[in-house]
């Protein structure tokens, strides 16, 4: 499993461009007085509809706020963990500011967060981590440390008939750690990276080592990565409009710690479009797409091979040196609080064991329901139920699906 995605997976994204920011900004006390808490009723409660709702909460809270993780994918089983989560603004930071073309946005508060999980398949890990945005959001800080003690399978596309499973296990450190830094007034952002993995591999037959080369069994990678991302989304946690594109490479060498050298790189795209209206305002309907290429060159550990990432499909199931997914998913309002949606992904891989014709198209498709959880983020949380070539399973979505 690749450590960028399991890492970013585990650790709280951070907070959206709400496109209510102002309501979004707690409004301070009269010179001389303290602002006096709000009861946690009315913090539950949104007082634009009087329905429940979780952005004042997340705004105002102050201390940690306990975050359930559910974890449902069919590689690693069921089961799910806890994240503790803080929310802070540091004094004088601005909390609002203007793009390029005039919009205001309300610049994030900056996110802490450490936790725990455990699956039903004896995997398990521990991570803390953090979101921070500096200079009225001109630079941006994103990364986290994991221990994790992880069980998946391995499957041997091109050189059996049919595919051989190898169950395997990863135990160690991974660590990403990212700084972004925004171009002028522009929704455009150059990023740094240094992804960093420290695993002990074994497997539950041991004469399966002999299947892989040694540079595949390589344990300790160490890379550095450049980006660039353009992100003009409404919000971050459930998109209405807009679209976010971004391309990366990340470079490993011996040079700086990896054990050895390979590339791998990841350009995607998600686009969001809303039409038709909702009476009580909003948009009936929003229609996203998702373009997701990732390749890999060079002496490249098998579990750090490019898969296929679609609901519905296990993590790692289809490995190679190329993967590409292509994924769209129709969400209709019903009313300004309850929506419903349906979705259909397709992806394949070739590459090291096959070539782009050779390579079987692997379809998964689904559907869900959501709640606007925090109407303020523009935060939608729901269920998916979603089925593939393999496997039918359900996933507790917080926010978008997509990474």
């Amino acid at each position: 499993m690749d450590a960028r995605s399991f890492v970013l997976a585990l650790l709280l994204a951070g907070p959206a461009q709400a496109a209510c920011a102002q309501e979004a900004v707690a409004q301070p006390a009269a010179p001389g007085q303290e602002a006096a808490p709000a009861p946690a009723s009315q913090l539950l409660k949104d007082p634009h509809d009087d329905k429940f709702d979780m952005s004042r909460w997340l705004l105002d809270h102050r201390g940690f706020l306990p975050v359930p993780i559910i974890i449902t994918d069919p590689a690693l089983g069921t089961g799910g963990g806890v994240a503790l989560t803080f929310f802070q603004r540091p004094a004088g930071a601005a909390t609002t500011r203007t793009s390029a073309d005039g919009r205001k946005t309300m610049v994030p508060p900056n996110i802490y967060t450490a936790g725990a999980m455990r699956t039903s398949n004896g995997s398990r890990a521990y991570f803390g981590g953090a979101s921070l945005h500096f200079m009225d959001d001109r630079w941006r800080y994103r990364g986290g440390v994991a221990k994790s003690d992880i069980n998946l399978d391995f499957y041997t596309p091109g050189r059996f008939l049919p595919p051989q499973k190898i169950g395997y296990n990863t135990d160690g450190i991974m660590s990403l750690q990212q700084v972004f830094r925004r171009l002028g007034e522009q929704d455009l952002f150059v990023g740094l990276a240094w992804i960093y993995m420290d695993l002990d591999i074994s497997f539950d037959v041991d004469s399966d080592r002999e299947q892989f080369t040694p540079k595949e069994l390589s344990e300790r990678s160490s890379g550095l990565g450049l980006s660039l991302e353009f992100d003009n989304r409404d919000n971050t946690f459930t998109p209405n409009s807009g679209w976010l594109g971004m391309i990366e490479g990340n470079f490993y060498d011996d040079l700086i710690g990896s054990d050895v050298d390979f590339q791998s790189y990841r350009s995607h795209t998600f686009g969001y479009l809303p039409f038709g209206k909702l009476a009580a305002g909003g948009n009936r309907f929003v229609l996203g797409g998702r373009a997701d290429v990732r390749w890999a060159n060079g002496d490249i550990p098998f579990y750090r091979l490019p898969y296929i990432d679609l609901r519905g499909i296990g993590s790692a199931r289809y490995q190679d040196t190329r993967a590409a997914t292509l994924e769209t998913e129709l969400r209709w309002n019903l009313t300004p609080r309850w929506a419903v949606i349906g979705f259909v992904g397709g992806g394949r891989t070739w590459g090291r064991h096959n070539s782009f014709g050779d390579g079987q198209t692997e379809v998964s498709k689904g559907t869900g329901v959501r709640y606007l959880l925090a109407r303020q983020l523009g935060l939608y949380t729901g269920i998916d139920y979603a089925w593939g070539p393999e496997d039918e399973t359900f996933y507790v979505q917080v926010g978008s699906a997509w990474r």
